[in-house]
Order: structure tokens, then C-alpha cells, then sequence
């Protein structure tokens, strides 16, 4: 999921570069979305496994 949003960001630079504005809009707000979603699982993740301990 870091990957897409990483993908959306650099989408979202050369879109600002060339002056589409609207598309540079929507990636820079898609790849915010997933970034998110990114970092929810992460601490998710790191809970379960600090929950769950060594084995």
C-alpha cells in the first residue's frame, strides 16, 4: 500500500510540474488517503505483535 501511495505522489508532482492542477489535486489527495491507511495498519500490526509476544 506504500508503494500505490508513493506511485499517486510522484503522479502528483509531474501533474504540478506540467499544470494540471486538478489531476495534481486528486493524487496528492489519493496518496494522503493510503499513506494513512498505510500507517493505521502499522500500528495495527505492531500492536497485535507486541500483544501476542515472543514465541
Amino acid at each position: 500500500m506504500l508503494y500505490w501511495a508513493l506511485i499517486f505522489f510522484i503522479i502528483a508532482i509531474i501533474a504540478a510540474v506540467f499544470g494540471f492542477g486538478g489531476i495534481a489535486s486528486a493524487s496528492a489527495g489519493i496518496a494522503q488517503i493510503l499513506f494513512f491507511i498505510f500507517l493505521a495498519l502499522l500500528v495495527v500490526s505492531l500492536i497485535a505483535h507486541l500483544i501476542r509476544g515472543r514465541r
